[in-house]
């Protein structure tokens, strides 16, 4: 298969090509609205199955398009995420595909109450840079159990990987139950403008803004993943150096282009140094050299690169000041970067206003809990919130008293592994859930259904009132 990278254009697709699309696959939906469960697992294996036998390929796509990657990373990223949740999926759905029994009031009797969950239709699925197989394959694993169709938006910053993807798409599936669409900034807005019957979008809030506006005039219910600054709290009780390693693995990982990477971290005031010292330390151990290093994942662009350095240089010129963890120059040709450790910063900076999502690690002091939780609410609430330490009451305190999508303790970003557990955000990090079973209601309609049988109960409370009526109605208010 050719995994050249084409040239996407604005041009690519027309709104009337898009909509066209999007009529065959609602016709194919209306043909069959109803999927069973066993034509579900069967697409979801058909998924499965497709990445096993492709994933080289896809991998080596992936690389392409970074410039240098990690395959250790995409491995267990985008390649072994995507396997578990398809058996997690399929190992549950006709659980929850079963009618749900509810209560049903005693003047309501005789009758049957349930909860019937049906496929909304055809899903937009709208995907970013950073995993492109998993952030589109996730979604569609999910929809696909809902009992969905689905359109697929790629990224243009991935155009090897992008192409791949839909002509393996393409020989999976018919186009019209599941086909990805590739072009520039301009398709995407035409995307976002189609009436679907539910968008996902995975990306900056910038962005993310504009997907809802689009999505306001067709009245389409969206679930926006949008990230933000996701804040880690080292309380005094966590040993120094086992949290460095923690986190440096996890801001290490994909070039911490990452929606729920640490963005940033509170430390206590006397454990900087070491704390320094220790993030070093593990970086120097899980990367010796930069330099042609296959471990080691680059970022995305040059944009992207000129931008995180740009808004280091612009803190410098504040203030803050700056540490590479290691004085190796990169000069192999790719993007991989040394990530940065910055102290003395202030939130007026834009390091510390935008989602950093790169090699760049702005570290904090504190004196006190209380002045943690302050500075957290105080800016917009984050994707995750990571607490280190094992002190119950602290660890309540964190969960009570801040607002986030996700809370992990002594550890970062791996909730989002976790199957059984819903993901997404809440005001500016996003809105909505799609993982686990949270996910196959997000894509599906709980429509209400009341059974009832020959004989008609509710004759007793017909008028004209009074007499039997309001003996009835007393006894049942009074009960």
């Amino acid at each position: 298969m050719n995994t050249a990278a084409p040239a996407f254009t604005d041009a690519d697709l027309s709104a009337e090509q898009l909509q066209g699309l999007l009529t065959a696959q609602r016709t194919s939906y209306s043909k069959r609205p109803m999927p069973s469960v066993g034509e579900r697992k069967a697409n979801l294996q058909r998924l499965k199955s497709m990445l096993i036998k492709h994933q080289d390929a896809l991998m080596d796509a992936m690389t392409a398009d970074f410039s240098a990657r990690s395959r250790h990373e995409m491995k267990l990223a985008e390649i072994l995420s995507m396997t578990e949740m398809v058996d997690y999926l399929c190992k549950r759905l006709a659980k929850w595909m079963k009618p749900e029994k509810r209560h049903l009031a005693l003047h309501m009797q005789p009758g049957k109450a349930r909860v019937y969950y049906q496929p909304l239709g055809v899903i937009g699925i709208m995907v970013p840079f950073n995993y492109p197989l998993f952030l589109a394959l996730g979604p569609l694993a999910t929809t696909l159990a809902a009992g969905n169709h689905a359109m697929i938006k790629m990224p243009e910053a991935t155009p090897a990987t992008s192409a791949l993807l839909a002509e393996l798409i393409a020989d999976t599936f018919t186009a019209d139950h599941v086909t990805v669409v590739n072009g520039g900034p301009a398709v995407a807005a035409l995307f976002s403008a189609l009436p679907f019957d539910h968008i996902l979008f995975t990306g900056a809030g910038s962005i993310g803004k504009h997907v809802m506006r689009a999505a306001a005039e067709n009245l389409t219910p969206v679930t926006l993943e949008l990230g933000g600054k996701s804040p880690v709290i080292v309380a005094d009780d966590f040993d120094i150096e086992e949290a460095a390693r923690r986190l440096c693995f996890s801001k290490s990982m994909n070039a911490g282009q990452t929606c729920v990477a640490p963005d940033y971290i509170f430390l206590p005031r006397r454990k900087l140094d070491a704390f320094k010292a220790a993030y070093k330390k593990a970086f120097n151990a899980f990367y010796p050299t930069v330099n042609n290093n296959p471990d080691v994942t680059a970022v995305i662009s040059d944009r992207h690169n000129q931008r995180l350095q740009g808004w280091v240089k612009e803190a410098q010129e504040q203030g803050a000041l700056v540490e590479p963890v290691t004085d190796e120059v990169v000069t192999d040709g790719t993007r991989r970067t040394v990530t940065q450790l910055v102290t003395n910063v202030t939130r007026d900076m834009t390091l510390m206003k935008e989602e950093i999502f790169g090699p760049v690690l702005p570290l904090l002091t504190y004196d006190s809990l209380d002045e943690v939780i302050r500075y957290v609410n105080e800016g917009d609430r984050p994707l995750a919130l990571y607490y280190f330490g094992f002190d119950k009451a602290q660890q309540q305190r964190v969960l009570d008293e801040t607002h986030s999508g996700a809370v992990v303790f002594n550890e970062t970003m791996f909730h989002v592994a976790v199957d059984d557990l819903p993901f997404g955000g809440i005001g500016p990090s996003g809105m909505g859930q799609y993982h686990g079973k949270e996910g196959f209601l997000t894509f599906s309609k709980p429509k209400s259904v009341l059974y009832k049988p020959r004989f008609n109960g509710m004759k007793m409370l017909y008028p004209p009132y009074g007499g039997l009526v309001d003996k009835v109605l007393g006894f049942l208010i009074g009960k």
